[in-house]
Formats: C-alpha cells, structure tokens, sequence
C-alpha cells in the first residue's frame, strides 16, 4: 500500500504550550476554552457548522514520540497494546476530541473542553451528531476500574520526545 499524506488545514490553540499538565480527554477538560483557526483557503468548508453544538477534532499527535505497540497507559501501571489505549504513541499518530463549539467568528472556532496542546495540527472537523456517533457501549475493558481517575489524570510527559 502506498503511503498516505495529509495536509493541516488549521490550528488548534490552547491555554496548553506543552503536554504535560494537559487533561487526558475532554471530558476531563470540561470548560477549558481554546479556539481553532481553520485556515483560510478552508473557509468555505464551515459553511453551516455553526449550526452544531459539538465538532470532532482529528488532529495530529506532532509531538508524540516513536510509535510503540505496547504502552503503560495514564490511569494504570499496566502494559497495554496501544490499540486498547488512547495514547498518542501510534503508528499512524491521529488524536480525536469532542469539543464544544461557543462561536463561529469567520475562519476561527471558539470552543471549549478542550484537552490539546497549544499549535496542534488539524486535519480534519466533524460535526457531532449522537445518532450517528454513539452506540451503547457495553464494555470498558481495563479502564472500567480506572475511569473514575479521569477528572484528576494529566499528561505526566511519557509519550513526547
């Protein structure tokens, strides 16, 4: 298979300049404010967003350091494969957070619940829509006992170079 490149189309700002002290999730963030600047050639793409209350990020992990198939997760002392984790040690290192959107003001998004480090590449937005993105989940695997520790879990540095 061939390789695959993107392209940011923006910017994620934050109160964040580096990982450590970063929540975990969003919702581990709740009303921590940031913005997004879409970049401008981007604009006519935020037609009708304003119109949802909640977007996805998708974004690139760009401090993350060398991918690692096995990682010690926050909220436990256990090795994990990373794809049982939401660490950012990934082969292919994309993140995901469901922000809050406050306003639209032109090529700029005011949000918040935000939980990214400040310079952030976007790659991509999508609207939120709980019909579409939200099934029963049954099963937490090894967080079940762990994700009461979320409101009180930040970044401690061990995924960045």
């Amino acid at each position: 298979m061939d390789e695959i490149k993107l392209k940011p189309i923006g910017i994620i700002h934050s109160p964040f300049k580096k990982p450590q002290g970063v929540p975990i999730q969003p919702s581990g963030a709740r009303g921590i404010k940031g913005h997004v600047e879409v970049f401008p050639k981007y604009l006519e793409g935020l037609k009708d967003i304003a119109g949802f209350s909640h977007l996805i990020l998708i974004y690139h992990f760009h401090l993350a350091k060398k991918a690692s198939l096995s990682v010690v997760p926050f909220m436990d002392k256990h090795p994990h494969g990373v794809f049982a984790t939401r660490a950012s040690v990934r082969p292919n290192p994309i993140g995901f957070s469901v922000v809050e959107l406050e306003k639209v003001d032109g090529n700029i998004l005011l949000v918040k619940d935000i939980d990214i480090v400040d310079g952030t590449p976007l790659l991509d937005i999508k609207p939120c829509v709980p019909q579409f993105d939200f099934s029963k989940v049954t099963k937490t695997g090894w967080l079940e006992n762990a994700v009461h520790e979320l409101a009180e879990t930040k970044d401690d540095g061990r995924f960045i170079e």
